[in-house]
């Protein structure tokens, strides 16, 4: 590997070159043995930053003009927050026994040891509470909870924002 210093009058050929407006290869190419990175650092050294625009360069070119399309816009459903963790779920309209204001029957509710896959999840009241239990009712297939609290959980996130109330307001 040769080494090649930059004589004086490889650097005034460098400066015409640059100010001429070639590139670092082409200047490369024409002073010969040296790399286009190695013109690229001794532009950088010598403070070379303006140059003068090539006439094809200078002016903008001109757009192509494209025949007008008539498109017509589809309106997708929109989909906000975190799509990945959504459930999409089927409720399956079932007889059983309704439950208003978490009144469940006393014959469905269940201890935290008597809860399986079948059974509702639904904690009720408080934990720390000696009459603490969870619902125990029917739970949908593939959720934790019945049909009534999985409309509770898995509320769309439109309506638990028009539901919420806004903070300041009374």
């Amino acid at each position: 590997m040769t080494v090649l210093t930059w004589s004086d009058d490889r650097v005034e050929q460098l400066k015409k070159l640059w100010e001429a407006g070639l590139s670092a290869s082409q200047i490369a190419a024409e002073l010969g043995n040296v790399t286009r990175n190695a013109v690229i650092g001794k532009v950088h050294r010598l403070g070379l930053s303006g140059r003068a625009k090539s006439p094809s360069s200078a002016a903008p070119r001109p757009r192509k003009a494209r025949p007008a399309q008539h498109m017509m816009r589809v309106t997708r459903p929109v989909a906000r927050g975190n799509t990945a963790l959504a459930q999409a779920f089927e409720v399956e309209l079932e007889a059983e026994p309704v439950t208003y204001d978490n009144v469940v029957p006393m014959s469905q509710r269940l201890s935290l040891l008597e809860l399986n896959e079948a059974t509702c999840h639904w904690p009720v009241g408080d934990p720390s509470s000696p009459d603490f239990f969870f619902c125990g009712g029917k739970a949908l297939s593939g959720l934790p909870y019945c049909a009534q609290h999985s409309r509770v959980a898995y509320q769309p996130a439109a309506d638990r924002r028009r539901a919420a109330p806004k903070p300041g307001t009374r």
